[in-house]
């Protein structure tokens, strides 16, 4: 039995845990980023005071194991009107659990045993936690969404992240990362979803004493105001500058998304990402999805992170 580790959050982590959960023999364990402040989690954070839940629901879907997508089409519904217009149902039902247990660990174990999910979720943290960064011409963005999602159409590059107040990992969190056999870091947007999870006290740490194989996955598109104009190595550079240690390999991708669906994405000044990498550390392989956005497809990322383990 492999145990696995995966490191992020939002639309990357689901990708890779829907690809590891078909392979077998494999213990797989999720920690989600908890920075997310947009949308429906956003709002149950400034309304409620709760944690949020969308990228910890995002993770449970994935390693589901119930047929079919009648769990997944419900839980992704997003109501339309009312004093819920914009929640999804499954945000809603986290927070309620959550509500009702005291406790939103105990939430996620409860939703993950109606889900059947394969594998653990964890919160990297169950603090309040609000992701911060300082641009290189001062400014400085509170709010994951805020950094996420610019507001103008050019602005300066991040020069600095971190978090308010840091918070300390889950003890469940370090002990899975210190006993796993690979570790992998990503798909996901480098300041968003992955060094976030990395800024919580203790993470870190456990990244640069564990023995497991550290794999980081390269995005497969810039992102506009996060990573404009990065290649390969700037990704690798800012993810190995928080961890404070090397990876011991990297997984890009090495395909062309259709003309079609490269315009769209320049249209709103996003490029696929160049890979200048050399090395034995790194794999490099058709990664993409045949659809209309440039996403890597789940069983072709998941074979790649599990070359060399």
């Amino acid at each position: 039995m492999n145990r696995i580790v995966t490191i992020g959050g939002g639309t990357g982590q689901f990708t890779l845990l829907t690809g590891l959960r078909r392979v077998p023999d494999t213990e797989l364990t999720a920690v989600v980023s908890m920075a997310d402040s947009g949308g429906s989690s956003g709002r149950l954070r400034d309304e409620l005071g709760a944690l949020p839940p969308g990228d910890v629901l995002k993770a449970l879907l994935a390693l589901s194991e119930l047929p079919g997508d009648v769990a997944r089409n419900l839980l992704q519904h997003r109501f339309a009107q009312g004093a819920l217009d914009g929640h999804t149902s499954g945000n809603m039902l986290l927070t309620m659990l959550a509500s009702y247990s005291g406790s939103f660990l105990e939430a996620v174990r409860g939703l993950g045993n109606m889900l059947k999910v394969r594998g653990t979720v964890l919160p990297v943290t169950t603090g309040n936690i609000t992701l911060r960064a300082r641009l290189v011409d001062g400014t400085v963005l509170v709010g994951e969404t805020a950094i996420d999602v610019p507001t103008v159409t050019a602005r300066s590059r991040i020069a600095d992240v971190w978090l308010e107040p840091n918070a300390l990992a889950l003890p469940q969190v370090t002990a899975a990362i210190k006993s796993a056999d690979l570790v992998v870091l990503g798909p996901g947007d480098v300041y968003t979803s992955v060094i976030p999870v990395l800024l919580v006290r203790g993470v870190a740490e456990a990244l640069r004493e564990t023995r497991a194989r550290l794999v980081y996955v390269c995005n497969t598109m810039t992102k506009p105001g996060e990573t404009d104009g990065f290649t390969a190595t700037q990704f690798v550079t800012t993810v190995e500058g928080a961890l404070g240690r090397s990876v011991d390999a990297v997984v890009v991708n090495a395909a062309h998304p259709d003309a079609a669906v490269a315009a769209r994405y320049a249209a709103v000044g996003s490029f696929p990402v160049e890979n200048n990498l050399v090395g034995a550390r790194v794999i490099a392989a058709d990664l993409l999805r045949k659809a209309e956005l440039a996403r890597h497809d789940p069983d072709k990322l998941a074979a790649a992170v599990l070359v060399g383990r």
